[in-house]
């Protein structure tokens, strides 16, 4: 025994002090050893802790294009153990299908649950004295949107900063340290998404902190240009207008890919709609559900991805309070979610009823990536129909607008009967500087190729040949009548015209957001009707197709008058789009989709994949 304190081989204290000379007796003065307290997350974004990595640790607690840690809104089910259904096999109500995801319980339900976690750490601190308590803890605002959870003997373990501390064990060793998104962001001015994880020890009466900046990971919707990876179509068996556009489709998709996978085609019948033995008939898969994703960085440059299948904010039922929206939109919770694919919805009951339909998903197309001189919008902008006085449901707007990375351009569809985007506008991949054009409605140009085929003496040549209409009682009487008939229909001339003026007004606001010229613009010919004072297509409308591929646009069968063998608004799309490099797959969707005010894209639904190099925190928004 030295003085008071004790000389043990091996445990020497770390800070000591010798006085006198080496050869008088010396005296060992303990003191507590400085605190280690480092918290780490994935700031340079490639997947992992980097604890030798300067770059980790620059700017952690600020958010840019190149620095700031992400998470998931950890919402998908991974083990499958959600219901659609409630304790009677019946299925459950809108309010309640939202309550269940990985996120709303407290474990870690298997390895590919555990992936959807972003790293976090503590650097270890050998010396922490038997004293030493450690706290985690998240910023207000925070609370309740996130979950920590302790990896400890190889098991993740779930940490209530309110409740549960680190031992001086745990601030030895260093422990690993795993959050979870307990949602999306839904309204910026409730909660930005952004998360403060603070990181206390307390020892010999003092607190030290040190604090990490997170992110959740937005929802991206997809644009045109990213690649396929599954389409979506409902099926009605026994239906003929269905079984000829889901023929026709599958012959597209054959063509176009044919070591396609089985399920590349995924054909939702009535009854998976609902999870329920009566069908229920609602055709317009594009527009009850859209599907985007959400993801976070990953080792080897991967990314964690989840999709993310949205439900519309249609409200059919204002007067239910258990189940007000659109029976069909279900299915996103009770078909689609599972492993990392998550379901969402948000509405408002009360929303304006007479602008219900602008939030149906072909009121939301994406604007492909592009710049604008100094603007860059790598991910695109969200294209919506909507005007103070005829808008969507302003929650779900909240929504869209609180992901932050592609602001919304707003173009006026009031005028039209279904006042969805995809009616008039849609993109397609081409060879131009900013990779893409803008195929666009031109009623004008229809009128001017059905005037031609007159002034040549074929004003008798028939449209719509073996086709219905089919009226409210269900009713049907011919579709067929001549070029010169059409010609000669007031109603239609008048609304084409004015439908002319009112898609020359989308563009000049499309052009002022996005840099868009004449160049860049595709004409798409085909004539408008008025239906209770407002415009619908006459024709089948050819612009409301679906991007198969870069390569093959699936467009609806125009049914126009054929000359020389050919009908000549084939002929004009087909060569408008050859020019730049894309083939016409010809859709029938006569039956089912064109009569009831729908084509194509209305009926259909596409989940796209990652493109090259696409991370969308580098956006910097």
């Amino acid at each position: 025994m030295i003085g008071k304190f004790s000389l043990v081989r091996g445990k020497v204290p770390p800070v000591f002090a010798v006085f006198g000379s080496a050869a008088a007796c010396s005296v060992e003065v303990q003191t507590t050893s400085t605190p280690v307290v480092e918290l780490r997350a994935d700031t340079n974004r490639n997947g992992k802790l980097d604890w030798e990595d300067a770059t980790e640790v620059a700017e952690k607690t600020t958010w840019d294009a190149k620095h700031g840690a992400i998470f998931l809104a950890n919402i998908d089910d991974d083990s499958k153990r959600c219901s659609g259904t409630n304790s009677s096999g019946g299925p459950l109500s809108d309010v309640d299908l939202p309550g269940c995801n990985d996120a709303t319980d407290t474990e870690i339900n298997g390895d590919a649950d555990a992936r959807d976690l972003a790293p976090l750490g503590t650097r270890p601190w050998p010396q922490a004295p038997i004293d030493a308590v450690g706290h985690l803890a998240v910023d207000d605002a925070s609370v309740g949107k996130v979950h920590l959870f302790i990896q400890r003997s190889g098991a993740w373990t779930f940490f209530d900063p309110t409740a549960d501390t680190l031992s001086s064990a745990d601030l030895r060793d260093g422990v690993s340290i795993g959050l979870e998104g307990t949602d999306i962001v839904r309204d910026a001015d409730v909660w930005n998404g952004r998360v403060t994880v603070t990181f206390t020890v307390s020892s010999g009466g003092k607190d030290t902190s040190d604090s990490v900046l997170l992110r959740v990971a937005p929802v991206v919707l997809r644009h045109h240009l990213a690649p396929e990876e599954q389409v979506f179509v409902s099926k009605f068996p026994g239906d003929t207008g269905s079984t000829e556009t889901r023929t026709a489709l599958k012959a597209a998709i054959a063509a176009r890919y044919p070591s396609a996978s089985s399920d590349f085609l995924f054909e939702l019948d009535g009854e998976e709609q609902l999870g329920r033995t009566q069908p229920y008939y609602d055709q317009w898969i594009q527009d009850y559900m859209e599907i985007g994703y959400a993801s976070m960085p990953a080792t080897e440059g991967k990314q964690q991805k989840m999709n993310i299948f949205l439900r519309s904010a249609n409200v059919y039922e204002p007067k239910s309070a258990k189940s007000p929206l659109r029976p069909a939109g279900k299915v996103v919770f009770i078909k689609f979610r599972g492993p990392d694919s998550a379901a969402v919805q948000q509405y408002d009951a009360g929303h304006d009823e007479a602008s219900d339909s602008l939030n149906s998903f072909g009121n939301t197309e994406t604007i492909p990536p592009f710049s604008d001189g100094a603007k860059s919008y790598p991910l695109g902008r969200l294209l919506r129909g909507s005007i103070k006085s005829f808008a969507p449901d302003r929650s779900f707007s909240k929504l869209l607008d609180a992901q932050e990375v592609q602001p919304t351009v707003n173009i006026d569809t009031s005028w039209l009967f279904v006042g969805h985007v995809d009616e008039t506008i849609s993109f397609v991949k081409a060879p131009t500087p900013r990779g893409w054009v803008a195929l666009v409605n031109d009623p004008a140009l229809a009128r001017e190729m059905l005037q031609a085929q007159v002034d040549a003496g074929k004003g008798d040549t028939p449209l719509f040949t073996g086709r219905k209409w089919i009226d409210d009682t269900g009713a049907e009487t011919p579709a067929e009548t001549t070029i010169a008939k059409v010609l000669a229909n007031t109603d239609v001339m008048s609304e084409s015209a004015s439908t002319a003026s009112h898609v020359q007004s989308q563009l000049a606001i499309l052009k002022a957001e996005t840099g868009l010229t004449d160049a860049e613009i595709v004409r798409v010919p085909y004539l408008h009707e008025p239906v209770q004072g407002a415009s619908v297509a006459y024709q089948p409308g050819t612009v409301n197709g679906l991007v198969l591929a870069d390569d093959t646009f699936a467009a609806p069968e125009p049914h126009g008058p054929v000359i020389d063998g050919k009908d000549i608004f084939k002929v004009q799309l087909e060569g408008a789009l050859a020019k730049i490099g894309v083939k016409v797959a010809w859709i029938e969707d006569w039956d089912l989709y064109h009569r009831e005010i729908g084509e194509v894209h209305c009926g259909t639904n596409s989940k796209r994949g990652l493109l090259p190099n696409e991370r969308w925190w580098e956006s910097g928004r």
